[in-house]
């Protein structure tokens, strides 16, 4: 399980920087005007959702405060070896779709406003 995680945590900073050390624990607060112009950018709807975020947030400008929270960890893994490879296929989307081959784009808000009118 530890040897997954340090991979995952090695994707996750491939994709999306070493700004936060935990992506998947935690709350994500934003403000109203942030969390419009993250949402109407995402397009990652299962596990890798906030890594997602997180690497809009930075191209965007949105600034990110890592808080962390009391966890205590339940015994034995609830995520099944299939799962850990859709996540890992999940943050090398991420990757590929925005930075490599720029498939998907970071829309700013003022070119939302410009689509939406």
């Amino acid at each position: 399980r530890n040897f997954l995680t340090q991979g995952f945590h090695f994707l996750v900073t491939f994709v999306a920087g070493g700004r936060i050390r935990d992506t998947q624990c935690g709350f994500k607060l934003f403000t109203r005007r942030a969390a419009a112009l993250l949402y109407a950018n995402q397009r990652l709807q299962r596990w890798c959702f906030d890594v997602e975020l997180i690497y809009l947030a930075d191209c965007l400008g949105i600034p990110l405060t890592e808080v962390f929270v009391q966890w205590t960890e339940m015994p034995g893994s609830k995520i099944r070896p299939t799962s850990i490879i859709s996540m890992a296929f999940e943050l090398l989307t991420v990757k590929v779709a925005y930075q490599i081959c720029g498939l998907w784009k970071v829309h700013t808000e003022a070119e939302l406003l410009h689509k939406a009118s």
